[in-house]
């Protein structure tokens, strides 16, 4: 495993500082109420945690895929919604960061990590999540812009944020469908973009998630992602490779802080006589819930270290992903169950951490989908040579 220099080991502990003084006193009230931190993104933008996915050339922190992870994982144990502020926003910065053209790199680049330009991506419809290349957004050429048609579902930071990468057609009769597909980056401004509704979740409050509706709406030439359309989906997927890898950070995030809160209670919680910690079966609970804490750390390394070798890491990403949310989910129920009916009040952070879980189960591609990918790369890891 990679060692982590001095200057991004400091920067975890930062994280982990703030998230433990800043974050966790506030969450639980702030996520019961929904309410926008504010004050907690401008804390973060001071830290540069807008800018870690974007190289320090441009302004950015330009840390590994680990200490991303690490980082995550961090902000996510403090509050899932907090982490989402981030994590899009860490997507749109990778793809403007490795496809944009120079002259993109250089007008988008520094307001993205300095937080001045904060948003996401534009992907998902109603008839598009898990299966991308049915979107039916077009933008159409027009002269020096292009004129973009559609809407566009669970938009994280759509009402906050003034910046998004945007998946759009821009050759509807291509075959194959992703070969029409074209990514730009666009802001806020133009007539034509309305934020609509904000979706009323079960979990992952405090964070925006919005509509988005385009009617004509105009996107420069100059904001095509790269200045060759048709590249967008492949684009995009290297993109949600790096998403895989946050969202089980994140799930990460989850299970760590539903674990370390349920052992703490099963030391100080008596029953007949002596701590439940005491009696084997909360004992195998607790094993077996930080046995696949540990080896979700451990996947989500393996995959960062091999993206961080420029290799591909679709197989290595959709393992951490699947066994990272699916840990999250198991966890924080188990961690209910050794809390009883402490585990479902309000009073206690677990019932939050069990409404959220199931956000990284289902967000940056289901787990469903993540069985397809590792069952298709495993097959072609193994292909027979008869």
């Amino acid at each position: 495993m990679q060692t982590v220099n001095t200057e991004q080991e400091l920067i975890v502990t930062t994280v982990r500082n703030f998230v433990d003084k800043e974050v966790i006193p506030v969450a639980s009230a702030m996520e019961h109420r929904n309410e926008y931190p504010h004050a907690l993104v401008e804390q973060m933008k001071e830290m540069g945690l807008f800018g870690l996915s974007v190289p320090e050339e441009y302004g950015g922190v330009g840390v590994d895929t680990t200490t991303l992870a690490r980082i995550f994982e961090e902000v996510a144990r403090g509050w899932l919604g907090l982490s989402g502020i981030i994590g899009s926003h860490a997507v749109m910065a990778d793809v403007v960061a490795r496809f944009g053209t120079g002259d993109q790199k250089k007008r988008f680049l520094p307001g993205i990590a300095s937080g001045e330009k904060r948003g996401g991506i534009c992907l998902t419809e109603a008839a598009a999540g898990t299966d991308l290349q049915n979107i039916g957004t077009t933008a159409t050429r027009d002269g020096a812009v292009y004129r973009v048609n559609g809407s566009k579902l669970w938009i994280t930071n759509a009402r906050y944020g003034n910046t998004f990468l945007l998946l759009a057609k821009t050759d509807a009769a291509a075959e194959p469908r992703h070969r029409g597909m074209s990514a730009f980056v666009f802001e806020k401004g133009a007539a034509g973009m309305t934020v609509s509704r904000d979706i009323d979740k079960l979990g992952y409050k405090g964070v925006e998630t919005c509509e988005l509706h385009f009617d004509n709406f105009p996107v420069p030439v100059e904001n095509l992602i790269g200045g060759v359309e048709g590249q967008g989906f492949k684009q995009v997927m290297t993109g949600l490779e790096a998403e895989r890898l946050n969202v089980a950070a994140r799930g990460l995030g989850i299970a760590r802080a539903a674990f370390e809160e349920a052992i703490k209670y099963a030391q100080q919680r008596m029953t007949f006589g002596k701590p439940i910690a005491e009696y084997q079966t909360i004992q195998n609970k607790l094993a077996d819930m930080a046995t696949n804490i540990e080896a979700s750390r451990l996947l989500i390394y393996s995959a960062a270290e091999k993206r961080d070798r420029g290799e591909r890491c679709d197989l290595e990403a959709g393992m951490a992903k699947l066994f990272a949310t699916e840990t999250a989910a198991s966890v924080s129920f188990e961690a209910m169950r050794i809390m009883g009916a402490n585990g479902y009040s309000k009073d206690f952070p677990v019932e939050r951490y069990y409404r959220d879980a199931p956000l990284v189960v289902i967000g940056g591609g289901t787990n469903e989908l993540q069985r397809l990918i590792i069952a298709r790369n495993l097959l072609k890891k193994y292909a027979s040579k008869l």
